[in-house]
């Protein structure tokens, strides 16, 4: 039982916490001054007056929409609202999606290892705040962390949030609203496919396929435009050497202009899918979904062309999974505890930007393409633990239990005890293109 003496201390730190996360935001260079709202807000304005979408371009910039059409009717909602008001939905959005992000993945650790839930919530919200993507997807405007929380929704509504399967028919329109507005959350609807997940692949694709419908029915022409050309003017999106692009792509470019860089790419995009395919499949196996959909958000950040900074928010689930595998070591803790600190420190420094795309030492390419490298590093390493508490889809015959040495990857130790099995809980840049 708590004292009152234990909540107030808490109460007290938690509070210190939100202050100083406040201070530094607050002075911290790199504000971005909601650059790519200001791309959606005159992208929607025009296109109403013009009926012409992709012509747009900000004044003073290079940059337009560079989504799908559904994207933009999702958006056309702005013309409503001044800029100011705009904003601040967007960010109002944007704090709520995070907030059911953090719930969803740190609230049950909380729960399962008997910690203050709101305590672990407040400070894994500072964290959080103070990460480079998450403060990046906030200056910018940007939508990535809805798109995050559309994703992990369709996980809750298929694993965790409702017992009752009469919910569960849902489970994918998330995932396929996500793709039918920006088109890399794709993958998941393959990863739902590769966990043998059909109703919800067939669901997320049937939405996915009827949101892009949707498009061409509200603006046929504008649709064909994107599909057949705008989609594939990659000029439209930013040079691939630009220190804010963390993608395999980015990281061969910044390597030197000499490479063959196209054909290099697709063959490292195709050792990345090879590899995610091998460690889905094993967290799969184990029933972890939370390191299952986290190794398919950093793949989706490893093989897009362009993986701004702010899109790497797909890696904060990632981060959750790694900390509750560093926590439940007996061995070497304290290493992997350091660990996690240091790439909370990498992640929320913005050191990529140290760097010149242009330089060919060392030092440019493991700090310029710091994100990339750690990204690529969690999809090698991240933890994989048996016996998670995951029902099986209705009508899909239960699996036998996968012994615990067959799911523990390569980074564990021998003595790091199993979880025990549980039974579901219900819910208790400098600029850059918009994309």
């Amino acid at each position: 039982m708590l004292t009152r003496g234990t909540t107030t201390a808490r109460i007290a730190v938690l509070a210190a916490c939100v202050l100083a996360t406040a201070l530094i935001l607050a002075v911290i260079p790199g504000h971005r001054g909601w650059f790519d709202a200001g791309v959606y807000y005159g992208a929607v304005h025009h296109w109403a007056d013009t009926g012409r979408l992709y012509d747009y371009v900000r004044p003073g910039t290079g940059y337009g929409f560079t989504y799908p059409p559904f994207a933009a009717v999702c958006m056309l909602p702005m013309r409503l609202l001044g800029w100011h008001p705009a904003i601040a939905v967007g960010v109002a959005l944007s704090a709520a999606a995070t907030a059911l992000l953090l719930h969803w993945t740190v609230d049950p650790i909380a729960r399962r290892r008997g910690w203050c839930r709101w305590y672990a919530f407040g400070l894994a919200a500072c964290l959080c705040g103070l990460a480079n993507p998450v403060r990046d997807t906030f200056g910018f405007g940007q939508v990535n962390l809805l798109l995050v929380a559309l994703v992990f929704a369709d996980r809750e509504l298929a694993y965790r949030q409702f017992n009752s399967r009469h919910w569960q028919f849902l489970a994918g329109v998330g995932t396929g609203l996500a793709a039918a507005i920006k088109l890399t959350p794709a993958l998941f609807i393959v990863h739902l496919l590769l966990t043998r997940r059909w109703r919800a692949a067939a669901t997320a694709t049937a939405t996915a396929l009827g949101a892009t419908g949707a498009g061409f029915l509200v603006a046929p022409e504008v649709s064909r435009r994107f599909w057949t050309a705008t989609l594939w003017d990659t000029d439209r999106v930013g040079g691939f050497a630009n220190m804010s692009n963390q993608s395999l792509q980015g990281l061969i470019a910044r390597l030197g202009p000499q490479l063959p860089g196209r054909a290099l790419w697709v063959a490292a995009a195709l050792a990345v899918l090879a590899l995610w395919v091998h460690r889905l499949r094993r967290a799969a196996a184990a029933r972890d979904s939370l390191a299952a959909y986290s190794l398919t958000g950093i793949a989706c950040c490893l093989v897009s062309p362009i993986t701004w900074v702010h899109h790497l928010v797909w890696m904060l689930p990632a981060l959750v999974v790694l900390a509750d595998a560093a926590l439940s070591r007996t061995r070497r803790r304290n290493g992997w505890l350091a660990l996690c600190w240091l790439l909370q420190l990498l992640l929320s420094s913005g050191m990529v930007w140290l760097w010149r795309p242009d330089g060919r030492d060392l030092g440019t390419l493991l700090g310029g393409s710091a994100y990339a490298l750690i990204t690529l590093g969690l999809l090698l390493a991240l933890p994989i633990r048996p016996g998670p508490d995951e029902p099986e889809e209705p009508g899909q015959p239960a699996e036998p239990a996968v012994p615990a040495t067959a799911a523990v990857p390569a980074t564990a130790t021998a003595a790091e005890p199993a979880a025990p099995a549980r039974s579901p809980q219900p819910f208790g840049k400098h600029p850059a293109p918009v994309g």
